[in-house]
């Protein structure tokens, strides 16, 4: 294409793309760059020049005075049993509203989205004090209570996948005396393992992210994550950039590696359901 030919928009488009991706990724350059070099190296070198060396002494830090290995555990514990409950309890809900039909059910339809459309700050006095009378503070538990209630967007993608599934599947095993508890395993389970797989990924990247229900609910130093380890490493590495830009690279890395390996999964699994052959 001859210079010439070139639209003005075009041009601006483009600008506007890396203007945009200056902004997003300058950051996260710096704060990576960052970790490999010594305090001495970055105070004197422009922030995104490559570091001379891999200089790995900030990372050997983390681990030792932010305790990474304890907070790679509490979330990977937090990871395991949030999603084992909230697959199941989100997949019964959208096999219920989908294959049911009962009393109130567009109530119930409405009570979920009243609950996505208020804001979590409302709420949490009183989930606070629900949580304290559960004798759940200051335990593992307490997160895992609140991370593995369903909200409405799982409901909508599950009744997608379960609408998809012919009714008739339904009706043959009852004739041959199923329950509906069995079709729900048999039937219902097998065929929305990519949804399953779907929001299992992105929940697992949102508890690994998350600092405010950690921080809040259990505040116990052996109870830290990821995120809540890195605060209190922070707090005590203030001021120095090149230990702090460690950890938010050990933290930053997990999601990451869920995203660059999941990605494709998890945009097939949320379109997948849509669309009814």
């Amino acid at each position: 294409m001859k210079l010439k030919n070139i639209k003005i928009s075009t041009i601006l488009i483009y600008l506007t793309f890396i203007v945009i991706a200056v902004i997003v990724f300058g950051p996260l350059l710096i704060t990576f760059f960052a970790a490999f070099k010594t305090s001495l190296e970055y105070a004197k070198d422009f922030s995104w020049k490559l570091p001379s060396g891999l200089y790995l002494d900030n990372f050997v830090t983390v681990f030792k005075e932010g305790k990474m290995v304890l907070g790679f555990k509490n979330s990977m514990i937090l990871v395991i049993f949030t999603i084992l409950i909230n697959t199941v309890l989100a997949s019964m809900v959208a096999y219920i509203l989908a294959r049911f039909e009962f009393k109130f059910k567009k109530l119930f339809m409405f009570v979920f989205l009243l609950g996505m459309l208020v804001p979590s700050f409302v709420t949490e006095i009183a989930r606070f004090g629900l949580i304290k009378s559960f004798g759940a503070y200051n335990t593992i538990a307490a997160p895992i209570i609140i991370y593995a209630g369903t909200d409405l967007m799982q409901i909508y993608i599950y009744r997608q996948f379960i609408n998809a599934i012919p009714i008739s599947l339904d009706q043959s095993a009852r004739m041959d005396g199923c329950s509906y508890f069995g079709i729900y395993r048999r039937i219902i389970m097998p065929n929305i393992i990519p949804a399953i797989a779907t929001l299992a990924i992105l929940k697992m990247v949102e508890i690994i992210n998350d600092m405010y229900i950690p921080y809040l609910y259990m505040p116990a130093e052996r109870l830290r994550t990821l995120t809540t380890a890195l605060m209190s490493f922070a707090g005590s590495k203030s001021g120095i950039f090149v230990e702090l830009s460690a950890g938010v690279v050990l933290v930053m890395l997990p999601t990451l590696l869920i995203y660059l390996f999941f990605s494709k999964y998890i945009l097939k699994g949320v379109v997948a359901g849509a669309v009814k052959e």
